[in-house]
């Protein structure tokens, strides 16, 4: 039971502050994603600051349009990590070994620009919507239950770099969502915000903020600076580049069609249907565009952690995702107060990812509810995709495979990278490499493994639709 439903709009204050919890709630994860696009490309310091506003208006941009013209739903728009790994392939190419930051931006806005296309004419020609029909619980669950599981080797890690400040922001978390929230309204509202401030405030009590480095970057930062297409100078293109981002889009499309059904489902309206999915993968083709023209370095999509931010507070109300939307919006040509929450201890951003996402990977297995699971057809299915989705990306990712332990490698195992079958680059050249950029990045994001495999073999096993759950999301269905 939400305590706001979607149309609904809670008082003015109540609003601001809820949407500011939005702000924080994606702020740990988009402050990633600068600075380590900024890091690859050898941005100096000073600029970095930058990046990171730009970033966070950028999303305040997006997210506004989304929530307004998009799907509708209340869904926070940031950037993804679902780039960065096109992203490296780009900036560390042989053919700008040689070049400056700049030209690396450039051409890295110029292959998010022509990926923006492709997304927009998949979004609003309904393509994407039509391939709803083919997506089920059986589908759904295991991808939305990866999606909340993508992080998993982040948030226990993070909060170890301190245990007793990462300790305390968890078990605030636990404490106010789950007990307080109960007998009083403010923790029920606004548990990651008192979270972060409970732990955030014994930091700084304990001497475990650097404040010298903080007070640096905050003077380093100005007061006022609005973000503008070309900041980087022109967006520069290149075919290759541009076919390598599209796995990057292609990860981010399936991550955000799982998102629009966890939205919806925590925040009590129907299973979104082809139409409102259409227009929200459209918009986010839009929000890319934006991105690529202003400069982020990254591109735009929906954010898991604020679904989940949805699922504790309880709060799935448009409005209050529109005040966030400003709020970052303002906040990001604010510098100096972005500036200050670059001092948000990694332990705490950690202890909100274990509450968050593990939220999220509950609302994705909760889709199993509608399915028949005394059929083994669908706990083959699950299981599989499920599988799937964790191992091929622990492959993909430099993880170890078993050989025979006579190859000199600890206790028989072999990384994957000796044994593939095809040298790409020799046999195919830029084709075969930039093939390989794309399945590559398939490959390594588990949300896209399971609903690949999900979605083939529940629609070519033979099943009935009651069995597979269709029949009951057909009914909850909004019309198309």
């Amino acid at each position: 039971m939400v305590v706001y439903g979607i149309d609904d709009k809670p008082p003015l204050i109540e609003s601001i502050f809820l949407g500011f919890q939005h702000y924080l709630t994606m702020f740990g994860a988009t402050i990633i994603i600068p600075i380590v696009t900024a890091g690859a490309l050898g941005m100096p310091a000073h600029e970095q600051g930058m990046l990171i506003s730009t970033m966070f208006f950028v999303s305040g941009i997006c997210t506004l349009l989304q929530t307004t013209w998009g799907n509708r739903l209340p869904i926070v728009q940031g950037g993804t990590f679902s780039f960065l790994p096109p992203m490296f392939a780009i900036v560390f190419s042989a053919a700008l070994s040689g070049a400056g930051w700049e030209m690396k931006m450039q051409y890295l806005q110029g292959a998010i620009i022509i990926g923006s296309f492709v997304e927009i004419a998949l979004g609003f020609s309904g393509a994407i919507g039509y391939l709803k029909r083919y997506l089920g619980p059986i589908t759904i669950a295991p991808t939305i239950a990866l999606i909340g599981l993508a992080l998993y080797a982040l948030g226990w890690p993070w909060l170890m770099t301190d245990i007793y400040i990462g300790g305390i922001a968890l078990l605030a978390l636990i404490i106010y969502s789950q007990f307080l929230s109960r007998k009083y309204r403010l923790f029920l509202l606004f548990p990651v915000i008192l979270s972060i401030f409970t732990a955030w405030v014994i930091a700084f009590a304990t001497g475990r903020v650097d404040t010298e480095a903080l007070r640096a970057t905050i003077d380093a930062s100005p007061w006022i600076r609005i973000p503008y297409p070309g900041q980087w100078g022109m967006p520069q293109f290149k075919a290759a580049f541009a076919v390598g981002m599209l796995a990057g889009y292609l990860a981010s499309i399936v991550e955000s069609v799982g998102d629009y059904y966890a939205c919806a489902r925590m925040a009590g309206a129907p299973v979104p249907g082809a139409k409102r999915i259409s227009r929200g993968i459209g918009m986010e083709g839009v929000g890319c565009l934006i991105a690529g023209l202003i400069g982020t370095g990254n591109g735009t999509t929906s954010y898991s952690e604020n679904i989940g931010a949805i699922g504790i507070t309880r709060v799935g109300s448009r409005y209050v995702v529109q005040m966030g939307g400003i709020i970052m919006l303002i906040l990001g040509a604010f510098g100096k107060f972005g500036a200050f929450f670059t001092g948000l201890p990694t332990a705490i951003v950690g202890a909100m990812f274990c509450g968050l996402f593990g939220m999220i990977a509950s609302v994705g297995l909760s889709n199993l509810q509608f399915v028949d699971l005394n059929d083994s057809r669908n706990l083959f299915i699950i299981g599989f995709a499920f599988f799937m989705g964790l191992s091929v990306p622990f492959w993909a990712k430099g993880g170890w495979i078993f050989a025979d332990a006579g190859a000199g490698y600890p206790e028989g195992f072999l990384p994957p990278t000796v044994q593939l079958p095809i040298n790409w680059e020799a046999s195919a050249g830029i084709v075969g490499r930039t093939l390989a950029e794309i399945l590559t990045t398939i490959a390594a994001t588990g949300m896209a493994v399971a609903a690949i495999i999900g979605a083939v073999l529940d629609n070519i096993i033979p099943g009935t639709r009651e069995s597979r759950g269709l029949t009951y999301w057909e009914k909850m269905a909004e019309p198309d």
